[in-house]
């Protein structure tokens, strides 16, 4: 539903994009060497965020299927993939990528009805970088050799991969795609609460007539992903999600040989100096905080405003917080959808109460809430310091807590004030304050003037407690070359 807004003459009529292109099957199976079986585990339900209908059963995966779908990788990888010549093996990428684009409308209203993301955000942003990443690391892989690593490097062998669902296909393109090209094979496990369009890709890969068990999915929950991490079959692990889990993996492959990259958690500052364009700014806070409801690890959930323009940044920031629009994740009017699951949705109330009852102040833009689904409003707490909780831990919602500085040491200091380091974003005029901010902000992506853009040429990673290595660019080349 649209917030409440008496000043706004105009009134949208509904957009809805069509459910009827898309196919869900009652019940899925797993991936495993080319086909679909069934799973040994129980079957579990993925239902629909924004209405919390049940969309399908799908397989649990369990010791003996994770077994068998690296038994089926190492296969894979042994006789076929890396054998195959770079060039033939660029030929499957780009298959899958022109693919993906021409079946990207079915691919944006899956992800929409499985995750709860807006349509206009799967379908203009989330598949159109998913078929750029595919394309581009068919590039690559039969240029290994100016990537860094040697004038001859080879794969690493099978690649255990596990994705979160804030960006279930595009953090899949970002797994598979520079492992392909590299000549790895591939388990890769979703996260339990989207797992549709990570099988639809299974259905991709064999479209694409991609050789059996060079791609392999299995689907489950924390088990089956400890049990991927843990087998002794596995070369390489490459895990996003929560600073928790990725601990929990760490501890899990010290003393193998196993390579691992991990892609945690995030507490960005979104930094505001007084010369910035405010108008444009307020667009970049917005997008860095709203976006896909806030489940975005760099989201820039921390806003540091210098202290003489703080009232008017806020004034224009509460105007424009008004025009969003909650509701169906199909509507293309919608922009902020569903929150992605009730144990999610609870944590936001819960950090959001306990900022309330620390002091902050609390606004949100008045709005009506659909009856069914997960839906929290956008939110914003002022007069928030850096003891608040709202201000130390990661959220994952639409939930901005605003701080305010009077030098940029000062903002150096409050930002870098995280055991996170994943991103950082600065507005300015000036751009050697930007080359300045650049250099003393801890963290791995730091974004000028804009934010959340993503491109594939262009790496992106953490430090501290948000984890190490990069995926993306030609960087994102050397976690799968030996």
């Amino acid at each position: 539903m649209a917030p409440q807004n008496t000043k706004n003459p105009f009134e949208y009529a509904p957009a809805p994009e069509s459910r009827s292109i898309v196919d869900i099957k009652p019940s899925y199976g797993l991936f495993i060497n080319g086909e679909f079986v069934d799973g040994h585990g129980k079957s579990f339900k993925t239902i629909s965020p924004s209405t919390e209908e049940v969309l399908a059963e799908v397989a649990e995966a369990d010791e003996a299927d994770v077994d068998a779908a690296v038994k089926a990788a190492r296969k894979a990888y042994d006789k076929v993939w890396s054998k195959m010549p770079g060039r033939e093996r660029a030929k499957y990428l780009y298959r899958i990528a022109r693919i993906i684009q021409e079946r990207s409308r079915e691919l944006a209203v899956l992800e929409s009805i499985d995750n709860g993301k807006p349509i206009k955000e799967s379908r203009d942003v989330d598949v159109p970088i998913v078929a750029a990443h595919f394309f581009y690391y068919a590039g690559w892989a039969d240029k290994l050799e100016y990537a860094g690593r040697g004038n001859d490097p080879q794969p690493l062998g099978v690649a255990g991969q596990i994705i979160p669902w804030n960006f279930p296909l595009l953090m899949l393109a970002w797994k598979i795609a520079p492992a392909l090209a590299c000549g790895n094979t591939v388990v890769l496990k979703p996260a339990e609460t989207t797992p549709l369009t990570a099988l639809l890709f299974a259905e991709i890969c064999q479209q694409a007539e991609l050789p059996p068990g060079v791609v392999n999915i299995i689907t489950g929950a924390g088990g089956t992903g400890q049990a991927l991490v843990g087998h002794p079959g596995i070369d390489k692990v490459a895990f996003t999600g929560s600073t928790d889990v990725g601990k929990a993996i760490a501890r899990t492959v010290a003393g193998t040989d196993k390579k691992v990259t991990l892609e945690l958690g995030g507490k960005a500052a979104n930094i505001v100096f007084d010369d910035a364009p405010l108008d444009q700014a307020v667009e970049g806070i917005v997008t860095g905080i709203f976006f896909n409801q806030g489940h975005v690890c760099c989201a820039g959930s921390r806003l540091l405003v210098q202290e003489s323009i703080a009232d008017e940044l806020l004034a224009k920031l509460k105007r424009r917080m008004s025009t969003l629009r909650i509701g169906d994740p199909l509507d293309k009017n919608t922009d902020i959808g569903a929150i992605n699951s009730a144990e999610q949705l609870a944590r936001i109330r819960e950090l959001s109460d306990i900022g309330e009852a620390e002091g902050a102040g609390r606004w949100s833009p008045p709005c009506d809430l659909p009856a069914h689904g997960f839906w929290f409003p956008p939110t914003l707490f002022t007069d928030v310091t850096q003891a608040h909780r709202i201000a130390r831990e990661e959220i994952f919602g639409p939930v901005l807590s605003v701080l305010t500085f009077r030098t940029p040491s000062e903002a150096v200091e409050k930002a870098n004030n995280t055991p996170y380091g994943l991103s950082a974003g600065v507005w300015t005029e000036k751009g050697s304050l930007i080359l300045h901010m650049a250099n003393q902000l801890r963290a791995g992506v730091v974004w000028a003037n804009t934010f959340n853009k993503f491109d594939p040429t262009s790496p992106f990673g953490g430090f501290k407690e948000s984890g190490y290595g990069r995926e993306g660019g030609r960087h994102g080349l050397e976690a799968y070359l030996k």
